[in-house]
């Protein structure tokens, strides 16, 4: 059975999806409240809720020319390469987010020696599987099927031995879903990839929360301007969604493009990290 979380995020997932897909005719409160059902009063506080902004707003943030503003204007080459995260205290970025990758033994053998607890969690972006070795966090992935998310780890780690365990290394990277981040210590990742795919993710970890970057974007800030289909073939492959920020990679048009786990998630995300940032931004200026 379904939590009321779920159902509310699915609700809005809905929602998101029908504003995208009719954009260009601005559909009105009444018009998206009654394409999910419910009433406009209670669409309103259910999509404000969660989203912090009203639907209108929040439309806005998911627009094709803001995404080409934030691409433009946002932070330039330099920062992304150099800058790891905007200041103050509410904010991912004052995370310490950093990669070890696995060794050639581990990851050849499939995990063959590697102990992993995993267990299951609700965010408000859907359901996430979350796995950890004693080093840190090796995979971090949305699912609609627990069965399947269980195929995922074993795909992932063919060789390892399981244990379902909500270990600290999880909770600190869950609490990433919260609006309060001030819990966290720092995060560790453990991941299987070869070193291009760790260069890739860890050019990802730079962009800022609200921040979106292109493909030849990514390229230019790692040097390689002519790798654009490499990067976006080692983001496409991203173990750790949202600890790894692949979502803030759109096309250099402004589209925003598909996502592993899903486009309209991935609107959803984008929207969601535009209107936290942008509320900080006020908070900070008032």
């Amino acid at each position: 059975m379904k939590t009321q979380e779920q159902i509310d995020y699915h609700r809005i997932a809905d929602a998101i999806q029908f504003i995208v897909e009719n954009h260009r005719n601005q559909p009105g409160l009444d018009v998206v409240a009654d394409h999910v059902h419910m009433s406009p009063f209670h669409f309103q506080r259910l999509f404000t809720s969660w989203a912090g902004v009203s639907p209108k707003k929040f439309l806005q943030y998911v627009s094709l020319e803001h995404a080409k503003q934030v691409l433009q204007a946002r932070f330039s080459l330099a920062e992304a390469t150099d800058e790891v995260g905007l200041s103050g205290t509410g904010r991912l970025h004052d995370l310490f987010v950093n990669i070890e990758g696995m060794t050639p033994g581990e990851y050849k053998n499939g995990g063959e020696n590697l102990v992993i607890n995993y267990s299951f969690a609700e965010t408000l972006f859907g359901n996430v599987v979350i796995g950890s070795t004693p080093k840190g966090i090796c995979v971090m992935q949305f699912y609609d099927d627990e069965s399947e998310a269980l195929k995922i780890l074993s795909r992932q780690f063919p060789n390892a031995t399981y244990h379902r365990k909500l270990d600290m290394l999880q909770q600190d990277a869950l609490f990433i879903f919260q609006k309060d981040w001030g819990r966290l210590n720092e995060i560790r990742l453990h991941l299987k990839g070869t070193d291009f795919q760790l260069k890739v993710w860890n050019a990802l970890l730079k962009i800022p929360m609200g921040a979106l970057m292109s493909y030849r974007d990514v390229a230019l800030s790692m040097k390689q301007p002519n790798a654009s289909r490499a990067i976006g073939t080692a983001i496409g492959s991203n173990p750790v969604a949202f600890l790894i920020p692949c979502h803030r990679v759109i096309q250099s048009s402004g589209v925003i493009g598909g996502y592993r786990w899903g486009a309209i998630r991935k609107t959803a995300l984008i929207g969601w990290e535009a209107a936290q940032t942008t509320n900080v931004q006020d908070d900070d200026n008032a």
